[in-house]
């Protein structure tokens, strides 16, 4: 990871020193720096609107955008898409030098106004083509493990509405303890569904206090083959056997997957 990168990330924990206000999400050689900045803005009602920011820093930055990741209980999902679009555009005039303090202040001056705009949720698809986590288009699948679920009926929902939002297909199954996600999409999507999975507070630990997923893995990521079948949706499904799951993922084009990712959960 180049300096300046680390310089930056030493300077923005300094000033983001609160509590949950700093986090980083990984450190990688490949794939650059992701962190999470908690922070506030006022709203249209004078009113301060939490946010969170997961960014993405490849290791092309600065010369290349960030990836931006916009997260709130108090907008829609429309709403975080344009202000993510238009931290994007922002972003655009900052290139070639560090840009996330910034892009956080622009921010907090300049929500209240995004959110006055008419602007409809058609900003979401120029974003997505515009998103700075560049990967090869086309249809991709992820398949995720989960080690338990403590408030499942909660913690359902909030897939289902992940996957919904994110415009993903897939399955979210459960055989006896075994808990797997099969997620397919655009990769940007999958990616910023594995943001959400690892930053939200989805569960609760064994005291009833909400907590973040730690304990997801990633199991296998591909893009889609012509053996794959196509999922039309999101659904949730129970399997009574293991033979009764093996079944759904030979009927998908993905045997090999099963015996080579899922058998071994077993074991």
């Amino acid at each position: 990871m180049a300096e300046p990168v680390r310089q930056e990330l030493s300077a923005l924990a300094a000033i983001f020193c609160g509590p949950d206000e700093w986090e980083v999400l990984s450190l990688s050689e490949t794939d650059g720096a992701v962190f999470r900045i908690l922070t506030k803005a006022e709203g249209f009602t004078d009113t301060d609107i939490p946010l969170q920011l997961v960014f993405h820093l490849p290791l092309s930055y600065p010369s290349c955008l960030p990836g931006i990741v916009v997260n709130s209980k108090h907008l829609t999902r429309a709403q975080c898409e344009i202000v993510k679009e238009k931290l994007l555009e922002q972003a655009e005039t900052l290139l070639l030098e560090p840009m996330v303090h910034e892009l956080v202040l622009w921010i907090q001056e300049n929500l209240r106004h995004i959110l006055k705009c008419p602007e409809a949720g058609g900003g979401s698809e120029k974003c997505s083509s515009a998103a700075s986590m560049t990967v090869d288009d086309g249809l991709w699948m992820t398949l995720l493990h989960l080690d338990h679920m403590r408030a499942k009926a909660k913690y359902v929902k909030t897939v289902e509405k992940w996957a919904s939002d994110l415009r993903l297909t897939g399955r979210l199954m459960f055989m006896g303890k075994i808990i797997l996600i099969l997620l397919q999409g655009d990769r940007n999507d999958i990616k910023e569904y594995l943001i959400l999975q690892k930053t939200c507070k989805v569960d609760v630990d064994s005291s009833g206090k909400k907590c973040k997923e730690k304990m997801i893995s990633v199991l296998f990521e591909t893009k889609v083959q012509t053996e794959h079948k196509r999922f039309l949706a999101f659904e949730v499904k129970e399997y009574s056997s293991l033979d009764e799951l093996q079944k759904e993922f030979e009927t998908t084009g993905l045997k090999k997957l099963f015996s080579e990712c899922v058998l071994r959960l077993v074991k």
